[in-house]
C-alpha cells in the first residue's frame, strides 16, 4: 500500500516502521534475505533513496545486515537484541564508563532540581519496571530501566546534559540489556534495584544520589571486567 505523505522526513520515518513490523512479525525471519530495493520500492510506492535511508539506518541499529553483492538480510528481531549483537567486551565497558560520567551528575542535580511530577514519575516507571521484570519481559524492562535513567537525567533540568544523554538512548538500553539478569541465556548476578535512587532524589539528598549512582555502575563496570 502506498505510503501518503509530503515530507520527505516523515516518509522515511514511516518505512523504517514498515520494515520494522515486517520483522517483528515474523514476515521477514532472522537469517531471511529481505526483498530487493525495486521489490520494497514497488510494494511501498517510494523511490530508492527513501529504502536505502531506511535501511541504513535498521542496519545501524543492528536490526538488519547489509551483504554489498548479495542483498540485505535480517540480523535480529528487534533494535534492542540486534544492539546486544554488538555490544560486547571492552564496548560495553566504555559505555558504562560514558554512562557512570553522566549519570552520577545527572542523579546530583535531579537532588536539587527536581519537582514532585518528577518523583512521581520515576517511581511509577520503577513500578513498571518491577512488573516487567517479574513477567520475564526483558525487552520492555531493558527500555523502561533506560527510561528510568534517562528521567533521572532530565530531572536534572540541565538542557545540555540531558540532550547528551538522550542521543545515546539506544546503545544506553543495550547496555541495560546485555547486563540484565532477564536477558535469555545469560546468567547474572541478581537484578540491580533502583529504589534507593530515588528515594534520594525525593528527599533532595544530592550526596546520597550520586553514591546510589555511583554505586550501581560501578556494580555492573566489576561485573563486566571481572567476566
Amino acid at each position: 500500500m502506498p505510503l501518503a505523505t509530503t515530507h520527505r522526513v516523515g516518509l522515511v520515518d514511516q518505512v523504517i516502521e514498515q520494515l520494522r513490523t515486517a520483522v517483528r512479525d515474523g514476515e521477514w525471519p532472522i537469517g531471511e534475505r529481505i526483498p530487493t530495493e525495486p521489490e520494497l520500492c514497488e510494494q511501498l510506492g517510494v523511490g530508492r533513496n527513501t529504502i536505502r535511508e531506511a535501511v541504513r539506518a535498521l542496519a545501524h541499529t543492528g536490526l538488519l545486515e547489509v551483504r554489498q553483492g548479495d542483498g540485505t538480510y535480517v540480523r535480529a528481531t528487534s533494535e534492542v537484541s540486534g544492539a546486544i549483537r554488538r555490544l560486547a567486551g571492552s564496548e560495553l565497558r566504555e559505555v558504562l564508563q560514558v554512562r557512570r560520567t553522566l549519570e552520577v551528575e545527572g542523579a546530583r542535580l535531579a537532588a536539587t532540581e527536581r519537582t514532585e511530577e518528577e518523583v512521581a514519575d520515576l517511581r511509577a516507571l520503577l513500578g513498571r519496571r518491577a512488573t516487567e521484570l517479574a513477567e520475564g519481559r526483558w525487552e520492555d524492562f531493558a527500555r523502561t530501566d533506560a527510561e528510568f535513567h534517562g528521567a533521572v537525567v532530565r530531572a536534572g533540568h540541565n538542557g545540555l546534559l540531558t540532550e547528551l544523554y538522550l542521543g545515546l538512548t539506544e546503545v544506553i538500553t543495550a547496555s541495560v540489556a546485555a547486563t540484565s539478569a532477564i536477558t535469555p541465556g545469560v546468567e547474572h548476578a541478581p537484578e540491580i534495584g533502583h529504589e534507593d535512587l530515588a528515594d534520594a532524589i525525593a528527599e533532595r539528598d544530592a550526596e546520597r544520589a550520586v553514591a546510589e549512582a555511583c554505586g550501581f555502575l560501578d556494580e555492573l563496570l566489576a561485573r563486566v571486567e571481572g567476566s
